[in-house]
Formats: C-alpha cells, structure tokens, sequence
C-alpha cells in the first residue's frame, strides 16, 4: 500500500569548485525534474530515499549521507495516483526535500524506466529546465546551504 507522503530527493555534486545539480527527465511527461516518489507499506521518508534513489538511478545511499531540507509543500493526491487513494476526506499528502551529495565512489547512474535522461547541470540551469516550484524551492535551499558550507 502506497503513504500518504510524498519525497524529492536532489543528487548534486561538486566539480571543478562548482556545484553540478543532477536534474532527471520523465518519460511520462515531457518535464525535468528532481528523484521523487512515494512511500510504500510501513516505510518512513529516509527509507522512501534510500529505495526511490536505488530504483531510478541504481545508486546505493546510505542513511547518514540523507540531509533532509527544510523545504516542504503538500501536493493534490489526485496528482499523484489519479485517485483518492487514502479516502474522499485527504485532499494533499505533504512532499519532504532530501538532498544527497554524489561521489565517484557511489559508481555511474543507470536510469530506471522512468527517466529518458539526467544531465548534471549548474543552479541557474536547473532552475530554469524544473518544472515544479517545490523543485525550484528546494533547489534555492539547498543551493544557499551549500554557499554557506551548511548541509
């Protein structure tokens, strides 16, 4: 059975003394966007991580190299499975941002099924091609945190 929570997990990297934001683009639907996905049965947000990394870009993460953000929003259900699927009366299920630096010790990304393609790309890149102002949002963060040496 499916939470009711939703997480956007941001992969980033630094390069060259910048820092590269992995963005990742749908095959459903045209937009690029950060890893998200929702819970499944008994698993609480960092284990949503753990597996929604492993299952869209086959890279293993271990628990303490997770930083939640403080960026959060709620997204409609009817967004996200089609249905009212935690009953008539939950409108919006809360989306909590993760960010997770990648090194070349966690190997190459291979994409799921879900994903025609990644690119690494800078700040102003990535905020340009996301489609979502909750990817945008934590983006912001995640990016200020990073300047200030505070994630």
């Amino acid at each position: 059975m499916r939470a009711p929570y939703q997480v956007l997990i941001i992969l980033y990297k630094k390069h060259n003394n910048n820092i590269l934001y992995g963005i990742f683009y749908r095959n459903s639907h045209p937009i690029w966007q950060f890893i998200s996905g929702g819970g499944e049965n008994q698993e609480i947000p960092i284990e949503t991580v753990i597996r929604e990394i492993k299952e869209e870009t086959s890279l293993n993460v271990k628990k303490e190299k997770i930083k939640q953000l403080d960026s959060k929003t709620t997204i409609p259900v009817l967004n996200i499975t089609g249905e009212y699927t935690w009953g008539t009366n939950v409108y919006v299920v809360p989306e909590y941002s993760f960010a997770v630096e990648i090194k070349d010790e966690y190997g190459d990304i291979h994409l799921s099924s879900e994903h025609k393609e990644y690119k690494w790309v800078e700040y102003d890149e990535a905020l340009k091609k996301l489609k979502y102002d909750s990817n945008k949002t934590a983006l912001w963060e995640l990016n200020e945190r990073l300047k200030k040496q505070n994630v």
